[in-house]
């Protein structure tokens, strides 16, 4: 094993020594990183630390308010802070009740935890898969720009990469026209899932179709249908453009666009399941154009009011799974459910951060449909 010394150490990480942050809302999913990166570096003979992870204190008050701590030095090392504001888990006492930290929060304590730093670190990335106020991307009429504010105030900070996935709108980079915003996508990792959860229904590809909920998210679903070899079709959202409930323009019914669906296996494609209502209500379609199994395969999966929806719709047989990444937080009593699958990204994102640590180029590991095709070959014996 090849010992890395002070001398070539930085020949090795042109960035500096590397140091994970795992902020309270990513402890579960920074251990997983952590792990890959240990045995990556070990496979790849060299010495490692026990753990890349930096002790970090999020220090919460009585009345709110809040502060961060580092107990170490991150002097001259290559920092990557790992922040989900999805996670609705974490809790402070405030006033003596129990409250839960909302995505203000968590956006809060990754400034607070990017303050502690000092601008000490040879550089200072965020790794967010769930961009904080990612559905407030544009401004229609009198409306606030989140997304963009929130780019511009960690450039303000040091910030020199930023690593989100599927953003909702990937438009919003423009907002830090300078900086280094990596849009990732999970794809790849669960097409890879569905080749070895449903090997005979992406088999059989004249029975399988890929569906996109909506316009806006044609491209993903073009490209599993690239990658199945298998064909596409769409919902169109008519919406109530007179009426604004909870923030948006209510649906007035969604109108399919594609190849006949009677018969066929369909995997409905997403990148945010919030409360469910909408894609459910296109599975509930699905069915009644005639599709044999409906398969639901989204980045997130947030379940804002719940899954009893879900679990009906499994048991009438409307929704055979769900697919979705652990990119964001969900309990474990989703995650146990019969009808739910995790898709593990952290081997990903480890390999993500690691070629980064080295300054080397990420894009073998965005541009990989190949493997997956080479998969298909096999399973289809073409």
């Amino acid at each position: 094993m090849q010992k890395m010394t002070n001398e070539n150490l930085h020949e090795a990480n042109p960035h500096g020594e590397l140091g994970l942050i795992a902020l309270s809302s990513c402890k579960d999913f920074g251990a997983k990183i952590d792990y890959h990166l240990k045995e990556m570096r070990k496979r790849a003979g060299l010495e490692c630390p026990d753990t890349f992870l930096i002790p970090i204190e999020e220090i919460r008050f009585t009345n709110g308010e809040g502060k961060t701590r580092l107990p170490s030095s991150v002097r001259g090392r290559d920092i990557f802070i790992l922040c989900d504001p999805g996670n609705y888990s974490c809790t402070y006492n405030l006033y003596g009740y129990t409250n839960r930290k909302n995505p203000d929060e968590h956006f809060q304590d990754l400034k607070r935890a990017l303050s502690a730093i000092c601008g000490k670190s040879t550089r200072s990335a965020v790794v967010m898969p769930l961009m904080y106020a990612s559905r407030q991307d544009k401004r229609k009429g009198r409306e606030s720009l989140d997304c963009a504010m929130a780019l511009r105030e960690l450039e303000r900070l040091g910030v020199k990469d930023i690593i989100s996935f599927d953003l909702h709108d990937s438009r919003v980079q423009n907002a830090i026209p300078n900086g280094s915003l990596e849009n990732l996508h999970s794809t790849y990792a669960i097409v890879k899932t569905l080749i070895q959860e449903e090997k005979d229904i992406v088999a059989d590809r004249e029975n399988l179709l890929i569906i996109s909920p909506d316009s806006g998210g044609m491209d993903r679903a073009i490209y599993y249908a690239s990658v199945l070899g298998t064909d596409v079709g769409m919902f169109y959202k008519r919406r109530d453009v007179s009426v604004v409930v909870n923030g948006k323009n209510p649906i007035i019914q969604h109108d399919y666009l594609g190849p006949s669906l009677k018969g066929k296996n369909v995997v409905i494609t997403d990148d945010i399941i919030a409360s469910g209502e909408s894609t459910l209500d296109i599975a509930c379609q699905v069915k009644k154009l005639g599709a044999s199994k409906v398969f639901i395969a989204a980045t997130f999966a947030l379940f804002t009011e719940g899954c009893d929806k879900f679990i009906k719709y499994f048991s009438e047989g409307v929704i055979s799974r769900v697919y979705s990444t652990n990119l964001t937080y969900a309990p474990e009593e989703i995650k146990n459910m019969q009808w739910y699958h995790d898709v593990d990204m952290s081997e990903y994102l480890a390999k993500i951060i690691d070629r980064l640590n080295n300054d080397l180029s990420i894009a073998p590991l965005i541009d990989s449909a190949g493997p997956l095709k080479e998969k298909l070959k096999e399973l289809r014996n073409i």
